[in-house]
């Protein structure tokens, strides 16, 4: 007969694949929505302070935010050139925005994260229920200069949040430059990726990465992000946009109540 630990053990396990899989179900239709939920999730499931949370999520964006940008660039491939200069500029700023982060109090930076969050639903939603159509050409063109820009900010935000850095990038592409939600949420996610590596080497060297629950939700989220990828592809704009704005919304109250 199975000890109640044991029982307890394999349940632990059941719902850590399972809660994988959604996230990374997430992280393709929305970019890296999942590692947004997975922050919270870490926090009050299983009791981590802010930075370990966002540590830990960021084992489980990297592998899912790369197979979701070849999934992406499978369907539009990405401008190299303007992936290029947003990448350069993302590493350069991500080791600053950590830094900053590991010497915040845990709880001032839950919250901040939870009003970063919200105002950028709010944003999303704006945008959607203006109603305006996504033109054929961008507004304005959007080039090298503008992209590494983006990445600063990007770099910094990813370094400060641990994940979430990219979100303030695609609204910016869609409202200013005329995006399709998923081309820009493709052209964020190769900002992500560098950023991304950094910041897990410094949360890592700091202390506050829990490889174990990261390599966990990893594996299982790598099986759910082909099929969010398509379906991104597959809904319409506007639904996308609030699809995006709900997950931001719903990730708020979680903050706040950890």
């Amino acid at each position: 007969m199975i000890g109640v630990s044991s029982m307890a053990v394999w349940l632990l396990v059941c719902v850590g694949v399972v809660a994988g899989a959604c996230i990374g179900f997430l992280g393709g239709l929305l970019g890296i929505g999942g590692g947004m939920i997975a922050i919270p999730a870490f926090g009050l499931v299983l009791g981590m302070t802010q930075q370990m949370a966002q540590g830990t999520a960021l084992i489980l964006v990297v592998p899912t935010v790369l197979t979701s940008l070849r999934k992406y660039n499978q369907q539009v491939p990405v401008d190299r050139g303007l992936a290029a200069a947003g990448a350069v500029s993302t590493v350069a700023f991500t080791f600053v925005g950590a830094r900053l982060a590991l010497g915040i109090d845990p709880v001032t930076l839950r919250r901040s994260f939870a009003i970063y969050l919200g105002l950028i639903a709010c944003i999303y939603v704006w945008q959607t229920l203006r109603a305006l159509p996504v033109p054929a050409q961008p507004r304005f063109v959007l080039r090298r200069p503008q992209v590494f820009g983006l990445g600063v900010m990007t770099g910094i935000l990813s370094g400060f949040f641990g994940v979430g850095g990219a979100i303030m990038a695609v609204p910016i592409m869609t409202g200013l430059f005329g995006l399709r939600q998923a081309s820009a949420q493709s052209l964020a996610l190769t900002m992500v990726i560098p950023g991304a590596i950094v910041g897990l080497i410094t949360y890592t060297l700091a202390g506050q990465a829990d490889w174990i629950v990261g390599i966990v939700l990893a594996a299982s989220s790598m099986t759910c992000v082909a099929r969010g990828v398509r379906m991104a592809y597959r809904l319409p704009e506007r639904t996308l946009r609030l699809a995006f704005a709900a997950l931001m919304f719903c990730t708020v109250p979680l903050l706040l109540v950890g």
